[in-house]
């Protein structure tokens, strides 16, 4: 599909970098989670000199949740930063009017998982059934559970949910406390194989890939900001690309990226974290056909009906509220 000799992401970096000539804008970036493997790809961005090339000084700060992100956008106190959208529905339909919504699509797939045991019977979704399933109750993943269970054919009532915290959730898988445990796919498979557990003792299981039409993380903004600062934002996203191309292109450097921002994490386990993710989540078959960062309205629409399944919408559901692909380029972004 793509026959350009030239890529989106560079026409778009070219066409912002003239800022940099004029001024620099510092622009604060937070994250939805600490620094691991995934969030290599703005620190690419930034030590390859993308964030430069469009004028911006991004600062990326770690963060404690979704929950703990949107608001923070909202508020206007960061001017972008990265969250999942679903907790923007809803935090869109507990606060009507605010200021932010999604403008680029960083997870195709979300990394909602079911994690599993084969030796403990869970490779299949309706292996779950009269199983003891381990879920903490904030859980992002086990907030999706609802929906997934009923686009999976799964009978939820024949499942005994074990409410679990987060630092003791792999742990009881490890030790056979619990069957299977709702997680983000790249990271719980990673935290079971550094407990100890065998790789193909492990399984996963995808819920975007049983009928869960949602989408995962997305680049989100402050519209009162992007408003004013239109092309700052194309910059940024178009600085995002070229990151996520950087590291899809070089892992290894990815996750040595993240290690000169967190000395305290693993390198080799963080490059594969990045690895499983760009697989998983961002890489995916859509992406590759269609390309990087956009959205397909109609499964949006069937996302957010999926969310009304375990959540009670306070107003009527406005998919235009919750995604801006104004300010990503024709044809969006090549990823390859």
């Amino acid at each position: 599909m793509f026959h350009r000799t030239i890529t989106a992401i560079s026409m778009a970096v070219a066409f912002s970098a003239g800022l940099a000539q004029a001024q620099t804008t510092k622009l604060p970036f937070a994250l939805d989670w600490k620094f691991e493997g995934p969030s290599a790809a703005y620190f690419a961005a930034i030590d390859n000199g993308h964030f430069a090339d469009a004028g911006l000084e991004v600062e990326v700060t770690a963060g404690q949740g979704s929950l703990d992100a949107i608001p923070k956008v909202a508020t206007g106190a960061f001017p972008v930063g990265f969250a999942d959208i679903n907790s923007l529905v809803k935090f869109l339909d507990q606060n009507p009017g605010a200021p932010v919504t999604a403008v680029m699509m960083i997870y195709d797939k979300p990394p909602f998982a079911i994690v599993g045991r084969k030796s403990l019977g869970v490779e299949a979704p309706n292996d779950l059934e009269g199983k003891v399933l381990g879920a903490p109750p904030p859980d992002g993943a086990w907030a999706q559970f609802p929906a997934f269970a009923e686009a999976a054919g799964i009978d939820p009532t024949t499942i005994t949910v074990e409410p679990v915290g987060f630092p003791t959730r792999e742990p009881m898988l490890a030790e056979g406390k619990v069957a299977a445990i709702t997680g983000f796919s790249f990271s719980s498979f990673l935290n079971l194989v550094r407990l100890g557990v065998p790789e193909e003792d492990i399984s996963v299981i995808l819920m975007a890939d049983h009928g869960l039409a949602l989408y995962g993380n997305a680049i989100i903004v402050n519209t009162d900001y992007a408003a004013e600062h239109p092309d700052e934002i194309k910059g940024f996203l178009a600085a995002i690309a070229a990151g996520w191309q950087d590291v899809i292109a070089d892992p290894a450097m990815g996750a040595a990226a993240v290690i000169a921002r967190n000395p305290a994490a693993d390198a080799a386990l963080e490059q594969r974290r990045l690895e499983l993710s760009i697989a998983d989540n961002v890489l995916t078959d859509y992406v590759k056909e269609n390309g990087f960062g956009g959205i397909d309205p109609a499964r949006m629409k069937t996302a957010v009906e999926q969310l009304g399944m375990n959540y009670e919408f306070q107003n009527a559901p406005d998919a235009s509220l919750y995604f801006d692909g104004s300010f990503l380029p024709e044809g969006l972004f090549e990823l390859k």
